[in-house]
């Protein structure tokens, strides 16, 4: 099948209404009826400001990247980031055509 691959980068302390971004984009995709999200927390990054952040044994307030990643239809795309522009989170966003499917297994 073909779809699109929809990743969004935020900052692991970020929230919106309360809720950590990366939660809060999960449960409003899931809301959505979108079927699947994962998020990913790196072990170092920096952003458009070029501040490097590195994950440290001792380090107790993070502000490492969160990678949140969906596989959508167009339709599923539009509706997302539509309710991220109507809520007014600033996010960075990456989208990209990919084919998806499943193999093997019974």
């Amino acid at each position: 099948m073909n779809g699109i691959y929809l990743k969004f980068y935020v900052h692991e302390h970020r929230r919106h209404h309360g809720i950590l971004v990366y939660e809060w984009l999960l449960e409003r995709a899931r809301k959505l009826g979108i079927h699947g999200g994962s998020a990913f927390r790196a072990i170092a990054g920096f952003g458009r400001h070029g501040v490097l952040h590195e994950d440290h044994f001792f380090e107790l307030a993070g502000n490492l990247p969160v990678e949140v990643v969906f596989m959508v239809s167009d339709e599923e795309a539009a509706q997302l980031l539509t309710l991220i522009e109507r809520e007014k989170v600033r996010v960075f966003y990456v989208k990209m055509p990919a084919e998806y499917g499943v193999i093997g297994g019974e």
